[in-house]
């Protein structure tokens, strides 16, 4: 009988803090928010967790674990170095919104990092997840406004003005893929070579 790669305790209780959050944040923050890519990796590693889904844990981490880690270090700066975190410390943003938020941006990191580790990371989850992004960049532009700027798809941090949303949200795109999912799958799959679980 093949053991478990994740422990018990770690799906319930993974997939308990989602059930909090989802139904929270689709009240106060509207169906639009979940196509921020932190918010689609939070739900799509509940089950990756409970099929211990390797490319669906890989695919995450290549959106999402760099982003993460950069949220982490600013949210210990208090908001100020980068300043994505920066809504933690505004007094005008729910506490509650704040303490989920802060919550699962906190687990993040760790569990994608914990999941590669016991999982290995699958060298197909760079082509998909700039699928992923080709397919949810355009959805965020045509479903949401800028003044949410969700994933940030009209601008870094706040809309921009210099040049066509379209030429924007193009060279954004290929931002993200060679500066943030192309880096980081070089980084997974040097660190999290599937060979340690497979052998």
């Amino acid at each position: 009988m093949q053991t478990s790669s994740v422990p018990g305790w770690l799906k319930p209780g993974y997939t308990l803090l989602v059930c909090i959050i989802v139904p929270v944040y689709w009240q106060a923050l509207g169906p639009s928010n979940f196509l921020w890519f932190s918010d689609i990796a939070l739900i799509t590693l509940v089950p990756a967790v409970w099929l211990e889904n390797r490319l669906l844990s890989s695919t995450m981490a290549v959106s999402v674990l760099f982003l993460e880690l950069a949220w982490v270090v600013d949210f210990v700066s208090g908001g100020e170095l980068i300043t994505i975190a920066a809504y933690m410390f505004a007094e005008d943003e729910p506490w509650l919104i704040r303490l989920l938020s802060g919550s699962f941006h906190l687990v993040l990191p760790p569990l994608l990092i914990f999941l590669l580790y016991r999982l290995g990371y699958d060298r197909r989850a760079l082509p998909l997840q700039i699928l992923i992004a080709l397919i949810v960049l355009p959805l965020t532009f045509v479903l949401t406004t800028p003044s949410d700027n969700i994933n940030w798809v009209y601008g870094l941090g706040q809309p921009q003005q210099l040049l066509p949303p379209l030429v924007y949200l193009c060279l954004f795109f290929l931002a993200l893929v060679l500066l943030v999912y192309l880096p980081s799958h070089l980084v997974l799959k040097r660190f999290f070579s599937a060979d340690h679980v497979d052998n």
